[in-house]
């Protein structure tokens, strides 16, 4: 599982609404603490172009983002999407549609305050700690206000939320601010949430402006009871390994070069730790494959001829692969063996190095292991492809600061053997290439993890697998302790994915 999610640390609404009594507005008000915020326009109230707005500051721990990317736990640039999640508050008052919402970097520090009245605007911070409409902060050193009442903003980086019926939440990709505050060449002052300039309302400020209400959008807080509706940046990435050392086959003309090409891995564990290989780091290893002894218990002599590709395997040296670094402790190396050249029933992969940061060492042997590749046959029929799913080790119930591995088992739902395998065999366990899951919490069918089933970083819950099978890891911290949830898979089958009947079910406390 490849999400981290970093609930605000900071949110306050600001306004410059007025008050009930239509003569005194709320300028000086200040909501840091209430457990909502809110954006709204309201046109013509007070007078027949009178404009009344509020807005919401957000802000999220970003050094904590940069903490866990250092510590390996965020990947590097690139390799990571950061998403904005805020989650719609039901209300009793009037819900626009049809709007959109612009989100942009606040460009100056600003406190979020005490304050809790957002229908009277009571609490007042014109001279103490906290933000307003007119107001960023105030300290020793005086008041601080905002070179723009309302918030000032980074002009040259905007998103954009789009709402048709009004009660959508937002989730959008600002993955580029983030990565600015990580590195330091954007201030993390957090955000602005308003109506886009088109539909705040119009004044000599904003001629373009709607001359109509919007009123009222409401959004979960921080300090929201509800501990999924809490405003987040939501780190998302595809962490997903696939290992064929389980499924693979001989090139064949039926597949494509892709599918022909197969990637098996090293897994280098010290004392129970994953470790990079000193004399390799993150360089390249190379692999050579060799045929099976006549009991097919140790490696041949003489290295096979693999399937010049031009990238892993070179004609200049078409025995041996290159391979290379995927992350701490864990190494690489993709290629195709054809079955005419290797008519064997069992092949040996011999890991090796030709340096060393020390002194040269030649082809310095590190691992050494084995894999069955089979044949691809084209099928007179056309199956229904239907599995049966069971979580092998799933326990009861898990604590908050636990990260288990969870270990599908699967199988072909009319998997039917024939008396030899009856026999001499355990049901194999079959190898999909392309499954997800999600989580839902079980008392009320709330979405807690969705399916991630798009391609590059956006297929953080896409499953791995290796010779025994599919897996994935499941972060507890994600989840509320004191609640049942469930799991539930969907499987990559003749072009679309489908959803599988079983659900499994445990508790966090």
């Amino acid at each position: 599982m490849s999400i981290k999610r970093y609930i605000a640390d900071l949110d306050n609404t600001i306004t410059n609404a007025y008050r009930s009594n239509l003569r005194t507005r709320g300028t000086g008000s200040n909501m840091g603490a209430s457990d909502i915020v809110e954006v709204f326009s309201i046109y013509g109230q007070e007078a027949s172009s009178s404009v009344e707005l509020t807005r919401c500051l957000l802000q999220f721990p970003i050094d904590t983002i940069s903490t866990d990317r250092t510590n390996g736990d965020v990947p590097a640039s690139g390799k990571v999407d950061f998403y904005l999640r805020m989650y719609n508050a039901a209300h009793a008052f009037t819900l626009p549609k049809d709007y959109k919402i612009s989100i942009q970097p606040v460009s100056r520090y600003w406190q979020e305050g005490i304050g809790l009245d957002m229908e009277n605007y009571t609490d007042l911070t014109y001279d103490g700690s906290g933000s307003n409409w007119v107001n960023a902060s105030s300290g020793a050193s005086g008041v601080v206000t905002w070179s723009s009442e309302g918030g000032d903003v980074l002009a040259n980086t905007l998103y954009t939320a789009s709402f048709t019926t009004g009660v959508e939440d937002i989730e959008i990709d600002i993955t580029s601010l983030v990565e600015d505050w990580i590195a330091g060449t954007k201030d993390n002052y957090g955000i602005r949430v308003a109506l886009s300039a088109s539909y705040e309302a119009s004044s000599s400020d904003n001629p373009n402006g709607a001359r109509r209400s919007y009123y009222t959008k409401k959004f979960f807080g921080r300090n929201s009871e509800f501990f999924f509706k809490r405003p987040s940046i939501e780190a998302r990435w595809d962490s997903s390994r696939q290992d064929d050392r389980g499924k693979f086959h001989f090139s064949s003309s039926l597949a494509t070069a892709a599918d022909n090409m197969h990637t098996l891995t090293l897994y280098n564990y010290v004392h129970g730790q994953l470790k990079d290989i000193p004399d390799i780091e993150t360089g390249p290893i190379y692999v050579s494959v060799f045929s099976g002894s006549y009991d097919n218990t140790v490696p041949t002599a003489s290295s096979l001829i693999l399937v010049e590709d031009g990238t892993y395997v070179r004609s200049t040296s078409n025995t041996v692969v290159t391979g290379g670094w995927s992350a701490t402790g864990i190494y690489t190396a993709s290629f195709a063996v054809t079955a005419a050249a290797t008519p064997v029933e069992r092949m040996f992969d011999v890991w090796f190095g030709t340096g060393s940061t020390t002194a040269k060492i030649l082809n310095v042997q590190y691992h050494t292991a084995s894999f069955v590749p089979t044949k691809l046959n084209s099928s007179n029929e056309n199956p229904t492809s239907q599995y049966v799913t069971k979580i092998v080790n799933l326990k009861p119930s898990y604590t908050r600061d636990e990260v288990p591995k969870m270990r599908l088992f699967i199988r072909e739902k009319d998997w039917n053997p024939n008396i030899y395998i009856k026999a001499t065999s355990d049901i194999p366990n079959y190898t999909i290439d392309s499954g997800s899951f999600r989580v839902f919490r079980v008392a009320d069918d709330l979405p807690v993890v969705a399916y991630g089933t798009g391609s590059a970083n956006t297929g953080y819950t896409r499953m791995s697998y290796d010779v025994s099978g599919s897996y994935f890891n499941l972060d507890m911290s994600l989840l509320e302790a004191g609640f049942a949830y469930g799991i539930k898979f969907a499987y990559y089958i003749n072009g679309t994915y489908v959803e599988q009947p079983e659900t499994f079910k445990f508790r966090v406390d």
